[in-house]
C-alpha cells in the first residue's frame, strides 16, 4: 500500500510539472539620457573657466584623503543622475621640470588602473582655445574609464577623472561612460585659462 501511495505521489508531481520554463536573459535597466546642455563655470579667483552640463553641479573639493586639498582650485563636478563625479585638480606649473613631473604623475595615476584594465589608450589633443593635453580611455572593469590632463606647459596644469559610486562593470557602465564622454570633451574644448 505504501509503495502504491509513493508511486502515485511521484506520478502526480511528474504530470503536474508540464509547464514550459523560459529563462530570463540578463539585462540592465534602460537609461533615459537628458539633452546635452551646458552652463559656464566662471568663478572669481579661479584660474580657469569652462562649460559643464546643466544636470551637474560644481562643488569645491574640501577633502583629499582626510586632509585639506593642496590647492584651493580643486573642484568636483557631481552628476547625481548617474551617481558619478568628475574630480578636477589644478596645479601651478613652476618650470619645465615641474611640468614634466606633473605629466608623469598623470600617466602614473592612469596606469594604476592597469591591473583591472583590458586596455589603456591615450590621445593627444589641442583645443580651439589652444589648450593641449591628453585624453585617456581605460577599458575593462577599472574604477575610472575616462581621464585627462590639460596644460599650457608654462603656468597651468589641470587633471580630471570620471568615477562612479558603483562597482566597476564595463558592460553596465559603458553607455553612461559614452554619454558622459561627450560632456567631458565639451568641457575640455571650452576650457580657457584666465
Amino acid at each position: 500500500m505504501k509503495a502504491i501511495a509513493l508511486l502515485s505521489l511521484v506520478a502526480f508531481f511528474v504530470i503536474s510539472c508540464n509547464s514550459e520554463f523560459t529563462p530570463k536573459r540578463r539585462g540592465y535597466f534602460r537609461i533615459d539620457f537628458p539633452k546635452h546642455e551646458y552652463r559656464v563655470f566662471d568663478q572669481p579667483g579661479y584660474p580657469y573657466t569652462f562649460e559643464y552640463p546643466v544636470y551637474a553641479t560644481v562643488v569645491k573639493d574640501s577633502t583629499f584623503f582626510e586632509a585639506n586639498p593642496e590647492n584651493p582650485y580643486w573642484i568636483n563636478i557631481d552628476i547625481p543622475r548617474f551617481d558619478g563625479k568628475v574630480y578636477i585638480s589644478y596645479k601651478n606649473v613652476t618650470g619645465n621640470d615641474d611640468f614634466t613631473r606633473l605629466v608623469n604623475d598623470a600617466y602614473k595615476m592612469t596606469y594604476k588602473h592597469s591591473s583591472k584594465a583590458t586596455e589603456i589608450t591615450d590621445s593627444a589633443m589641442r583645443t580651439p582655445n589652444h589648450v593641449s593635453g591628453v585624453f585617456f580611455q581605460v577599458g575593462g572593469n577599472a574604477a575610472t574609464a575616462k581621464q585627462f590632463y590639460l596644460s599650457d606647459s608654462t603656468k597651468h596644469f589641470l587633471r580630471g577623472a570620471l568615477y562612479f559610486d558603483a562597482t566597476p562593470n564595463e558592460d553596465s557602465l559603458s553607455v553612461v561612460n559614452d554619454f558622459l564622454q561627450e560632456d567631458l570633451k565639451h568641457m575640455i574644448n571650452t576650457l580657457k585659462w584666465k
